[in-house]
């Protein structure tokens, strides 16, 4: 049916979609928003036409809002819980650290720095793996006296493509297979022709693998052979870090912490921006000029000056607590803990006294571990400072503090910082422990997906590797919004035989030019046509959208008699090609978390995506075939 055949149904479908698409492309609209607001303008037009003008139906309300109920939907959710236990227990730093190295030239850092994310990002959310490497390259491109920019994109996009390497890496994954479960077990006609049968769990999990380990490995060696000219040479958009506040923290190493016997540089503490060990106190000696192959002992008193991010990382090393028995003595639940900032007034009642001596803790339920006063080096121990008016002072305390003091006479400003909670270390191997329970599951049984991720993440919480306030919070509510309305503008694509249509045309197109009855061919259309998609709209949604028009062409593949091929290529290729957000800095997250630090201009990402992208599509046009025949 080419497109001027479709129905005004049909037609108000499509054109709902080119407005969704639109607002997304002016970065004016929240993907949630217009994924929505589309669905709701074709519920709206569903009722105009169906009901007032007695037309065919578009969507009505029942397949509409049903992706909200979508098993992919509540197995996304519960992956997020799952990745924030393994970030509250610091699970996902324990791999990070085994793995990385010291790199000494630009192309180790690169390949030192992918090969392990893109590992990682295969099991665990991509998002908060790129927060935890963005301090690293900081550091890296500083020790290199490199541009940033050379590491901070190739991050991005290890990141993405490890995503495609199990059924958990990305959310989109989950989306294409449960959607072509969900199709297989409609039973169509044709797929029973064929003798299609329902994939495996094995197959399930790891089938993605086949296609996202070599376009992975591939990936990597191009960025790693073009990035020498297609990466620019940029600076940050933020260089003003010496003239930040810089705090005055002193910390202590426990007998039992992991870092002992390690030498500064092996434990880290020359990894954090804009801070630096300035005396190790041991055993009443003070050792200044503190080298980076000093060694750490049990109980050594270290002093630092750095800014507060640093500050804040020093408090999640394993075994390195604030040197200070007042924390420990503060009445809240640990997991209740965050650190604030609070500026001593001219009339505070502490003016004069020394931080000892002011019984804070006694008096604020808070304990002080750090002090700025207006970039002076204060010579002293955090006990015995003397407090001023004007004093930044970083308190380890309670959550309700800020509220409780906001308006006090005592500090003229108090505000959270944001980020703070305590890393539960003592928990990062059960973490890891139900990660493996989740893989088992998903591979070794016939658990439903959705189940063993639901329990998996209820796990997490029942052992206290993240609380349940946390777990919350952690959930993505815009990708969930998204996804379920993407699935609902999937079901009018169905419905009114848009899809059907615009895969006519897609073919009739490709007729022209001689490949419309070649397989390979049209995979290789349909994986462009879904890149280039989530380059416009989010992953999740070009995935749902795509997914009815693939069917439909590997429906329309049949040739000499037979009706259509095997689906199982497109499936597996549009995973691939719906997480192929290399192109622009707004197409996916992580590529906007490393705009900024990086220095990019908008079209530098199109420079090295675009002919990633094309390889990509290549690997997955050949090597599809090869794991899942076409003729089953």
């Amino acid at each position: 049916m080419p497109l001027e055949a479709l129905s005004l149904e049909a037609w108000f479908t499509v054109g709902t979609i080119a407005l969704i698409i639109a607002a997304l492309v002016t970065n004016r609209i929240g993907a949630d928003v217009a994924m929505v607001g589309g669905l709701t303008l074709l519920l709206v037009g569903d009722f105009v036409l169906g009901q007032l003008l007695d037309l065919g139906t578009i969507l009505q309300i029942g397949p509409a809002i049903r992706g909200f109920a979508h098993p992919a939907v509540l197995m996304i959710a519960a992956l997020f819980v799952v990745a924030a236990g393994l970030q509250e227990t610091g699970g996902m730093e324990m791999i990070a650290q085994r793995v990385l190295g010291r790199p000494k030239t630009i192309t180790g850092a690169q390949l030192r720095l992918m090969a392990p994310v893109a590992f990682m990002s295969a099991f665990m959310n991509n998002t908060p793996i790129v927060a935890m490497y963005l301090p690293i390259i900081s550091d890296w491109a500083r020790k290199l006296q490199i541009s940033p920019s050379k590491l901070f994109m190739p991050l991005s996009f290890a990141a993405i493509l490890g995503g495609k390497i199990t059924y958990i890496g990305t959310a989109s994954n989950i989306t294409v297979m449960l959607l072509y479960l969900q199709y297989l077990r409609s039973n169509p006609p044709w797929l029973g022709a064929l003798g299609v049968t329902e994939p495996s769990p094995q197959t399930q999990f790891w089938g993605i693998a086949c296609l996202g380990i070599p376009t992975t490995v591939a990936g990597i060696a191009l960025i790693l052979l073009l990035s020498r000219w297609l990466l620019p040479t940029r600076k940050p958009a933020d260089i003003a870090m010496p003239e930040a506040r810089k705090y005055q923290v002193e910390m202590i190493v426990r007998p039992e912490s992991p870092i002992v016997g390690k030498t500064i540089e092996e434990a880290g503490l020359r990894h954090l921006t804009g801070l630096y060990v300035t005396q190790i106190e041991r055993r009443g000696n003070v050792l200044p000029a503190v080298g980076p192959d000093e060694r750490l002992q049990s109980g050594d008193r270290l002093g630092f000056v750095g800014v507060l991010e640093s500050v804040v990382d020093l408090r999640k090393i394993r075994g390195l607590e604030p040197a200070t028995d007042q924390v420990e003595k503060v009445a809240a639940d640990r997991q209740q803990r965050t650190l604030v900032e609070a500026v001593v007034s001219r009339n505070s009642p502490l003016v004069g006294q020394t931080v000892r001596t002011s019984q804070f803790r006694t008096v604020y339920n808070a304990a002080i571990i750090a002090v700025y006063r207006d970039g002076q080096h204060i010579n002293t121990k955090i006990g015995d400072i003397t407090l001023q008016p004007g004093d930044t002072l970083l308190l380890d305390t309670h959550a309700g503090f800020v509220k409780a003091y906001r308006n006090s006479g005592d500090f003229y400003l108090v505000s959270r910082v944001e980020g703070t909670r305590p890393i539960r270390h003592e928990r990062s191997w059960v973490a890891l422990v139900i990660l493996g329970a989740l893989v088992f599951l998903l591979t070794a049984t016939r658990t439903p997906p959705v189940t063993a991720a639901l329990f998996c993440a209820m796990a997490m919480v029942v052992t206290r590797c993240v609380t349940g306030t946390v777990a919350r919070s952690s959930i993505n509510w815009q990708v969930l919004i998204v996804i379920g309305a993407a699935l609902g503008l999937g079901e009018a694509l169905t419905a009114t035989g848009a899809a059907s249509s615009i895969s006519t045309y897609i073919m009739a197109a490709c007729k022209g030019v001689g490949v419309s009855e070649n397989p390979h061919a049209m995979l290789f259309v349909i994986f462009m046509l879904t890149a280039i998609s989530c380059q416009l709209i989010t992953n999740n949604g070009a995935a749902v959208l795509m997914f009815p028009i693939a069917m439909a062409t590997a429906r329309g593949l049949g040739a000499g008699g037979a009706i259509g091929v095997n689906p199982e290529p497109f499936v597996f290729c549009l995973m691939v090609a719906a997480g192929s957000s290399f192109m622009s800095p707004v197409a996916y997250q992580t590529n906007l978390m490393v705009y900024g630090p990086g220095g990019y201009r908008f079209l530098d990402y199109a420079r090295l995506g675009a002919p990633l992208t094309v390889l990509l599509a290549i690997i997955c046009t050949l090597v599809a075939p090869m794991f899942f025949p076409f003729r089953p």
